[in-house]
């Protein structure tokens, strides 16, 4: 059986919230290996003079728990 852990990362963009999202999980894989899933928990945005600037999307990363024998 596998333990999982699961952190939340705050991804941004200017362009989409979809690319906030790809951009959370990028930046959780330069530090966590093997990330096996993800949940968007929730997509949120800055506005400036009735546009959107900034896109965020907050990711919840799933990976396997390492048991200290690797």
């Amino acid at each position: 059986m596998t333990a999982v852990k699961i952190i939340k990362v705050l991804g941004t963009s200017t362009e989409s919230w979809e690319d906030a999202a790809r951009e959370a999980v990028s930046e959780a894989s330069k530090s966590v290996d093997n990330i096996t899933g993800v949940e968007i928990q929730d997509h949120t945005a800055n506005v400036e003079d009735g546009s959107i600037t900034e896109y965020k999307a907050t990711v919840e990363v799933a990976f396997p728990v390492r048991d200290g024998t690797q």
